[in-house]
């Protein structure tokens, strides 16, 4: 069984080999077309989130999501919400 992330992995190796459309190649390889044009977007605010709580989550172990957002939310005054987090 191949993961999703593979499938488009695939269907985008065959596109660049010039084998194949890309229609086919998302028929082909079960993904959706949106799938294959999607980009993620890493944004500053998102890696100063994730370096918060690398730091937090290694200095105090016993932390859950909970301690660490109430944290983030009270202590260090951010504006972040539980969805974000």
């Amino acid at each position: 069984m191949v993961r999703p992330a593979q499938r488009r992995a695939l269907a985008q190796q065959a596109v660049q080999t010039a084998r194949t459309t890309i229609q086919h190649a998302c028929a082909t390889f079960a993904i959706s077309e949106t799938c294959d044009r999607y980009q993620g977007k890493h944004t500053e605010e998102n890696a100063q989130l994730e370096d918060w709580l690398l730091r937090l989550t290694t200095a105090h172990r016993s932390w859950g999501f909970g301690l660490c957002f109430l944290y983030l939310r009270n202590v260090k005054q951010f504006t972040w919400n539980h969805k974000r987090v």
